[in-house]
């Protein structure tokens, strides 16, 4: 499945627009509660288990965007927009949003 922010892929005209298609994780984020106070892995300015957090749950959302792309037999999803938003009391909750427009290429 072919993925993309832009909104054609050189070489390969799309053939049919097949729909909008997204993927959404929501993830408690206790650990976002106290972004600022208590990181002991640091390093630099940075934290890996925030990092690793984030990235699993944009993986998680782009998998299921092209799940369900495939489900309309798309070849590509182009156009992808990623959204993070903090949910809940206190910010305790993590969604990640990924959106774009499935397509049949010719």
């Amino acid at each position: 499945m072919l993925m993309t922010t832009t909104s054609t892929i050189e070489g390969q005209p799309v053939r049919a627009y097949l729909g909008v298609v997204t993927g959404e994780v929501i993830v408690g984020a206790n650990i976002f509660k106290d972004l600022f106070a208590g990181i002991r892995d640091i390093v630099g300015g940075r934290s890996g288990a925030y990092e690793s957090s984030l990235r699993d749950a944009r993986q998680t959302a782009l998998a299921e965007l092209a799940d369900e792309a495939r489900n309309l037999g798309a070849d590509a999803v182009i156009g992808i927009d990623l959204d993070y938003e903090v949910l809940g009391k206190e910010g305790s909750m993590l969604m990640v949003t990924a959106s774009g427009t499935a397509v049949k290429l010719g």
